[in-house]
This record gives C-alpha cells, structure tokens and sequence, in this order.
C-alpha cells in the first residue's frame, strides 16, 4: 500500500491494524495501528514491559511459538497479511529478518555463517564461486569484509561482540530480505561496539527498511529517522525522530524523554 503525500506516495514496509496481543490472559498489545514505511529506520522506544519487542515479533511471528499466545488484528508485511492461511513461516522469515539483543552466530566458521540462510533456502546453493561473492557482498555491506577476509574458516564465536553482531546481519542479507528487525542490538556491546553497529545500521538504510527496538533515548535520537512511543502496550505517539525529541505531541512522550518515568 501506498500513503499519498502533496510531494509523492510514501511506499510503506509494515502495516498494524487494531493489533492485539495476549500472553494466556494478560493483554500485551491493544488496538496497534502504525505505518511503517519503505527503506527508513524507525525505532521503538518505551519503558520495559511497554510491549516494544512483543510488536517486533509479532511481525516475523515468533511468538506463536508459545502456545498461550493469542493474537487479533492484521499485520501486512509489502502488502502481505503475514497471519492468512497460506503464508508459509520460512518464506515470511526470509522476507522478515531478526537480529536478537545477543549475537548469535553459529558454532562454524564465518564464511558458513554467511551461507547459511542462503543454503537454507536454495536447493541449489550454487558454486565455490558464487557463494564466494555472496560472502563477500554480504560481508562487505555490513563493514566486516576487511577485518576477516583473511580469516573466513576461523569459528565466528572467536569474533568480538561487535564482530559477532554485524555477521548476524551478514547471516540475513544474501536471502534479500525486505525488512530487517532488530531488538536492542547493541545492549550487548560496549559504547564503541554500539557506534560501530550504528553506522552500519545507517549504512543499510534505503537497501531495507529497519525497524529497531532501544531503551537508549540517545540510540534512538541519533540512530533512527522516525521514532514510536509505546506505553502500556499502545501506541502513544509515531512522528520524525527529530520532532518527537523536540516538541513531543503528547504529554506521556515528554515525560518519558525527560526521564520521569521508565
């Protein structure tokens, strides 16, 4: 779906409508209704418990994996209602990647790392070759093709944290997928491993569309070009990250920025 502006349609990633979410009886998700568009980095903000990552899972449907879980609503992913009938969970995840608040890269080396998803999703997984170039152009748009170029068979758990964090959004990119979700991926890392991590974040933008859990106000600020407030599982506030830090339209929003609560 397309929003049409006075300059040009605005292309949108993801779609929420009247989203809600239960964990068994407990309501974490009421009524979401958002708009996320094409090829931009939106980050969500909140007090712990607001129902951030429960939304950011939501989108690849993780969650169903516990079977309390009960959900109402809609969510389209490009157009797609991710929760119809006939959409298949592994072509969804290709579609959605995740990136989790610890790495996670696999027990081999860092060139299988890469390949990984690649393989996974084509029988033919294609020659020495070719999947050397799709390492490298993996690992090149993350900025780690320099670092271990020389050292692709060595295990990956060996990298630094930060090291291991950009491989993980290496893992995801030779599938092509259209949206990237990642859920507080520098919480791991020290403040240099963190500006690290930001500048690829940026350097991806426009190549996919970014949606990215923080609780650091100064993460979203710097590292995000549109920001959503979510509080007690709703949606309080969704503008330009610069105008919600400037003059925040409701009144929770300023009180959470300001740091009086959460």
């Amino acid at each position: 779906m397309n929003i049409t502006t006075k300059e040009k349609p605005v292309e949108l990633a993801i779609q929420a409508r009247q989203l809600n979410l239960w964990y068994g009886t407990f309501q974490a998700l009421f009524e979401v209704d958002l708009n996320i568009k094409k090829g931009m980095i939106t980050s969500l903000i909140g007090p712990s418990g607001c129902g951030k990552s429960t939304f950011l899972r939501s989108i690849n449907r993780i969650n169903e994996r516990l079977g309390y879980v009960r959900i109402s609503g809609r969510v389209e992913v490009f157009d797609q209602d991710i929760y119809a009938p006939e959409v298949e969970l592994i072509q969804l995840r290709k579609q959605v990647g995740m990136v989790f608040q610890r790495p996670n890269p696999l027990p081999t080396s860092i060139r299988e790392n890469v390949l990984f998803g690649h393989k996974l999703h084509n029988s033919k997984s294609g020659s020495r070759a070719e999947q050397d170039e799709i390492v490298e152009s993996a690992l090149q748009q993350v900025l780690l093709w320099d670092k271990v170029k020389d050292r692709l068979h060595h295990k990956a758990t060996k990298l630094s944290l930060e090291e291991q964090q950009k491989l993980c959004i290496a893992r995801l990119l030779p599938v092509k997928p259209g949206v990237l979700l990642m859920d507080e991926p520098c919480s791991a890392l020290d403040p240099k491993g963190t500006e690290a991590v930001e500048e690829l974040i940026w350097e991806l933008r426009g190549k996919y569309s970014i949606l990215i859990v923080t609780h650091n106000m100064a993460q979203a600020r710097r590292a995000s070009e549109e920001c959503i407030f979510m509080l007690m599982g709703k949606v309080v506030e969704h503008s330009l990250t610069s105008q919600m830090f400037v003059t925040p339209a409701q009144q929770e929003t300023a009180d959470y920025i300001e740091g009086r609560y959460g």
